[in-house]
This record gives C-alpha cells, sequence and structure tokens, in this order.
C-alpha cells in the first residue's frame, strides 16, 4: 500500500474518539491505522531480542515501519496533536521515537513522565491480545491505584493511539506483563539536550539487556500491581 495512507486524521474525527482535559489532557482513538497495513508494518517492526524501550533507528526497521514514523513526527501531526491536547505549537519541540517489541513484568509502573517531556504518543500494533487486563494502558487519577482508572483501560492492539500531556498528575501506567507487546512511543521534548541525553541512555540500555538479559528479567520481576515512580 502506498507509505503516505498509513495515517489519516480523520480518523481522529470518529464518534469513538475520547478527548479529555480533566484530570490531565489526553486523547484515547480507536482504528487508526488501515487494516491493509497490517502485514507489512508486522513484518517490517523490528526483532528486538530484549525487553523496554530503544530508541529508533531506521536500520533496524522496514520501510513501512520507517514511513509510519515519519508521518508520526511531521509538524502537521505534532500541530493536530496539539490542538487536542491545548498545547500551542506542539511542532516546535524535538521528538524522541522509542519503540517496544518485548516487555518484563517490572515495566509499566504508575508514573508521570520526566518533565523533559511536553507529550506523549503510543500507537499499538499487536494483531491480537490475551483475555487479560495485564498490559492494558491505564490513566489514572492516583499515583497508588493502579484501579483509579478515569477512563477505561486500551488494550495494546493494531491502531490503538492514546496520547497526553504531560503534567505533575498525568498518572498512567499497567498491570505486569511479560510477553510482546508492541508499540510505538513518540515524545515531544523541551529541548535538544534532553532528547541527546535521552538516546544516549537508551542506547547504553539496549547494549546492557543484551549483554545481561536474564538480569533484566529478574528485576522487579515480583513487582506490587500499584508499584509507582514520580516520573
Amino acid at each position: 500500500m502506498c507509505p503516505d495512507a498509513l495515517l489519516d486524521p480523520a480518523r481522529f474525527d470518529r464518534p469513538d474518539t475520547l478527548v479529555q482535559s480533566e484530570p490531565f489532557p489526553f486523547m484515547v482513538a480507536h482504528g487508526q491505522l488501515p487494516d491493509e497495513a497490517r502485514g507489512d508494518l508486522d513484518r517490517d517492526f523490528p526483532r528486538y531480542p530484549s525487553a523496554g524501550f530503544f530508541p529508533w533507528d531506521p536500520a533496524d526497521c522496514g520501510p513501512t515501519v520507517n514511513a509510519l514514523i515519519e508521518q508520526l513526527t511531521t509538524p502537521e501531526f505534532a500541530s493536530l496533536i496539539g490542538r487536542k491536547l491545548g498545547i500551542d505549537n506542539l511542532g516546535q519541540y524535538p521528538t524522541l521515537v522509542t519503540l517496544c517489541r518485548l516487555l518484563n513484568k517490572r515495566h509499566g509502573t504508575i508514573h508521570t513522565d520526566s518533565k523533559s517531556k511536553v507529550a506523549t504518543a503510543l500507537l499499538y500494533l499487536n494483531p491480537q491480545w490475551p483475555d487479560t487486563s495485564d498490559g492494558c494502558l491505564r490513566f489514572l487519577g492516583k499515583i497508588d491505584d493502579i484501579d483509579a482508572m478515569v477512563t477505561p483501560e486500551l488494550p495494546p492492539l493494531y491502531g490503538e493511539f492514546a496520547v497526553f500531556k504531560r503534567c505533575d498528575n498525568s498518572f498512567h501506567g499497567h498491570l505486569p506483563y511479560e510477553g510482546e507487546r508492541r508499540v510505538i512511543q513518540v515524545a515531544w521534548l523541551t529541548s535538544e539536550e534532553e532528547k541527546l541525553r535521552k538516546t544516549k541512555r537508551g542506547k547504553f540500555s539496549r547494549l546492557f539487556k543484551k549483554l545481561f538479559g536474564k538480569l533484566d528479567t529478574q528485576y522487579g520481576a515480583g513487582r506490587d500491581r500499584n508499584a509507582a515512580h514520580r516520573d
């Protein structure tokens, strides 16, 4: 299919799109990717052997995933997201793209995101999901209660999209899950310096997990369902 057809702003106007300003600005939108792109995006998603989010490297991905990321990081897309979240000129901020294929149970603890982030978008690419709440995104009203949902949880299925403005109370997370959970994350950052710092940290994390993957799997495997960290 034509890569230009991967993202269509009109899909945000679906009647089931949810935009809220309280307790923090966020949007949840369904069906944001065309069905005919499923096979290409599955083929072109990076085959990371380790769990976690890693900085986007076009060499890791096939052409369809790279085309999708290029569309997610345009100023036009940022402006559209900014209007939904009430953020002026979101396109002025540098973007950091990270991708995740696998998770360990330590991932998904409740947090707000760091103050270096202006907004964060998550686009999920999983063709199916088990009949469980584990691994499903939750926007929350409290930092110490994973069940304090302010909207229904979002299974990370193909084409599901969530974005939020980073605030001191933008609590989100998910129940512990281990296994494949494909997602593209786009973060609009406060500065190029923060982008460089986070990219370096992400590359180091990838190398560490490549060398010590078993330790990473064991760390935090028995975490509490309400585990949290501020950012």
